[in-house]
């Protein structure tokens, strides 16, 4: 098995269930007279599950739990994780069932992966309003935050205070916002400060005057520091290929080759450059 790279340039350390679980999932499939379903995530954002349920109308009890997804091998690993913890469960015990149950389960996930068991959490939500025939208090509707993995204000503020999550970091690595072009980052910030009245994240200035070789030196420290860990998060990668003056040629790799979300990373990376180096930072990426 090739596990994905992690940001540190080694490999995820997955648990050996997390393995077994990605490996050989349990209750993979769909339920054809499934009672309720629940769908969330986007493929487009790299991330999608749809969760059936067969439930016994007497007692409210999961008979069956059954799940589709399209994601990575936590999201497979988290999924089917969700599945064996909520069948012979009773709807309102089901619910019970937090995105940190799913994780410990598994024996841990991988920081950069908890947003998949933020997923099955929505998704088994969804599946429970669906059989109820309840509207879904959903995160997703209200201000978008995040427009890259369209994140909303109230999804992160949920996620936040459930997870107890003070920065910024912890935020992508359960909802994803932040770890696209970067400019959601300062209002997840704003976010964060409200809820926990953290004190302001002091941002670091741009030099007045740079050399030629100071200007290459941050630049290639930014998108090592700053840039590539948000990519490499999503099975993306970025590597810098040369640098003409203010022109900063790059080339995507990984889930962010032909992704069409392309050109917003590429943008993304030129406002982070824009706003530490210099505002004439022009990105271009090579085809």
């Amino acid at each position: 098995m090739t596990l994905t790279p992690c940001k540190n340039g080694g490999m995820w350390e997955y648990t050996e269930k997390v393995k077994d679980f990605f490996l050989k999932p349990k209750n993979v499939g769909e339920i054809a007279d499934a009672d309720a379903v629940g769908e969330v995530g986007s493929i487009i954002c790299g991330d999608a599950l749809k969760l059936y349920l067969k439930v016994d109308k007497q007692t409210g009890r999961i008979i069956d739990a059954r799940f589709q997804t399209f994601g990575c091998a936590s999201a497979i690993a988290s999924s089917s994780a969700l599945t064996e913890l909520i069948k012979g469960k009773t709807l309102d015990d089901a619910l019970k069932v937090t995105n940190q149950d799913i994780a410990d389960f598994l024996g841990g996930l991988p920081d950069q992966k908890m947003h998949c068991s933020v997923m099955g959490r929505e998704a088994l939500e969804a599946a429970v309003a669906n059989f109820r025939g309840e509207p879904l208090k959903k995160e997703e509707e209200g201000k978008v935050v995040c427009k890259c993995f369209d994140v909303t204000e109230e999804k992160i503020r949920k996620v936040a205070v459930e997870n107890h999550l003070t920065t910024v970091d912890e935020i992508t690595n359960f909802t994803k916002a932040g770890g696209g072009c970067g400019e959601c980052v300062p209002t997840i910030e704003a976010i964060l400060q409200d809820i926990w009245s953290l004190k302001p994240v002091e941002k670091p200035s741009k030099p007045k005057k740079l050399t030629n070789l100071h200007k290459i030196a941050l630049i290639q420290e930014i998108i090592e520091t700053e840039i590539r860990p948000g990519l490499q998060a999503d099975n993306g990668d970025v590597e810098l290929i040369d640098i003409d003056g203010n022109k900063v040629i790059v080339a995507l790799r990984g889930m962010c080759t032909g992704c069409m979300m392309a050109d917003v990373t590429v943008k993304g990376i030129e406002a982070k450059l824009r706003e530490l180096v210099s505002e004439d930072i022009v990105v271009e990426a090579l085809q």
